[in-house]
């Protein structure tokens, strides 16, 4: 079979990484549709008024990162012995299916069911992840998470306010056009997205014992660096928490914003990290380096909690907006350091692990910066600290940095900007055979025969 020119290889891996980007762009707009109008379901359905729905969706969103702990790294494993598109493709599936389950659940038991099925099913996420280290070079993988990155925001800047529209008119309509995105997502990948992993990489047979939470963790032992990387990025994802649990509470109790402009300030947050993902991450990678870019990233998150929980005034509070955006110059450069780590084989097992960690994070991170949130505000508090929250994120983002320093000491940078790393890639793409869809893949793993 003819080799392909090494001219045809970067618009190639360029259109791949469209594709899977428009494929989690569909996937989080679907997401974030439902966003709004979500805990005003199951206050319908719950009945007791706003405290019994509270408690309901607290345990929505806990049983939901449950789910996703136990079955990413089974999604992961699927898809390094079938293939990352099979398991788009069944994803995506399962998402239509679950959001029409949603949008006619009559009782709370079976919103409740559909929620765990939902859960089970969003494995995009991890394959995504995946797919990204399969058709991207290893200097160039920080910037691609970057842009990946991006479609996450992207996501959360229109669904948001989409779903609340409809959410105005019937609030289960939402549910419905989440389903239609989930449908052309999956006709999407069916039809135009190519397989990434060719099948002399992937493993050779689903060994359910590597496929649990508790297998997925034996994959990170095995590699120290990934190990430590692992843990940063633990408390990474617990970190982000304090957003998600405390901030529209604590912007009303310390600065008085109500909805509006809480939802302001979303759109903002969103929008300045899209931009940090989509843009700054691709042109500073090359420049700074991985490891000294997610060190600089984790320095901007202490330093935007910092700011967010000492501020006195919403005034002030805003300045730790563009901070906690170049925060997100961390993550894309901590998962590529990972996936340097790994064989291609091993590749979707290591992206089941990462979101196991989110998950596991997810399980009692809620709980943990409610009770900080709560414990500070309570007349019962020795002392008034509103912001205690915030100051906990970024002691454990502190915590974090220098676990990274220290895993990352020997660490050798992989991005390089001169005609050499072209010359590299070139070299090993002429004993490669293209992939189907035409997405050849960039390199061999250090791992691999």
């Amino acid at each position: 079979m003819d080799q392909p020119a090494a001219t045809d290889f970067q618009p190639r891996r360029r259109a791949a990484i469209v594709l899977i980007y428009i494929t989690v762009v569909l996937d989080m707009l679907g997401f974030g549709i439902v966003i709004p109008v979500l805990p005003h379901l199951v206050e319908q359905l719950a009945g007791g008024g706003i405290s019994n729905a509270a408690w309901w969706v607290g345990v929505f969103a806990t049983v939901f990162a449950f789910v996703q702990f136990v079955f990413s790294p089974v999604q992961g494993a699927l898809s390094d012995h079938y293939g990352r598109r099979p398991v788009i493709l069944i994803s995506n599936a399962g998402l239509a299916i679950n959001f029409v389950l949603l949008a006619l659940a009559p009782t709370l038991w079976l919103l409740f069911v559909a929620r765990v099925l939902l859960g089970m099913t969003a494995a995009s996420f991890t394959t995504a992840n995946a797919y990204i280290a399969d058709i991207t070079p290893k200097e160039k993988r920080a910037a691609a998470y970057g842009i990946l990155g991006s479609a996450f925001g992207l996501g959360f800047i229109i669904g948001p306010g989409v779903g609340g529209f409809l959410g105005h008119y019937d609030l289960r309509l939402p549910f419905w056009v989440a389903a239609g995105l989930a449908a052309c997502n999956f006709l999407y990948g069916l039809f135009v997205l190519p397989e990434s992993l060719p099948k002399e990489r992937r493993t050779p047979r689903f060994e359910m014992h590597s496929a649990h939470p508790l297998g997925s963790l034996a994959l990170l032992r095995r590699y120290p660096l990934v190990l430590g990387l692992a843990i940063v990025m633990f408390l990474v994802y617990l970190a982000h928490y304090v957003l998600q649990t405390t901030f529209v509470l604590y912007a009303d109790y310390r600065y008085n914003w109500g909805p509006q402009a809480v939802g302001y300030v979303l759109m903002l947050v969103g929008g300045c990290d899209g931009f940090v993902q989509a843009v700054l991450t691709r042109r500073l990678a090359p420049k700074l380096g991985e490891r000294r870019l997610m060190l600089g990233g984790m320095l901007c998150g202490i330093g935007a909690f910092l700011v967010m929980g000492l501020a006195g005034s919403g005034a002030v509070f805003l300045l730790g907006v563009p901070l906690m955006a170049l925060w997100g110059l961390s993550q894309p450069p901590i998962q590529s350091l990972m996936t340097h780590q790994v064989d291609p084989g091993e590749q979707g097992r290591l992206q089941g692990a990462i979101t196991s960690l989110a998950s596991f994070a997810g399980i009692f991170g809620p709980f943990l910066f409610a009770q900080v949130f709560s414990f500070s505000i309570s007349p019962a508090s020795p002392y008034h600290l509103p912001g205690l929250a915030f100051v906990l994120a970024a002691v454990l983002l502190a915590i974090g940095t220098m676990i990274a320093v220290r895993v990352t000491r020997h660490t050798h940078d992989l991005a390089r900007t001169d005609e050499s790393a072209d010359v590299a890639v070139t070299a090993e793409l002429s004993s490669v055979v293209p992939l189907q869809g035409n997405v050849t893949p960039p390199e061999h793993s250090e791992h691999s025969p």
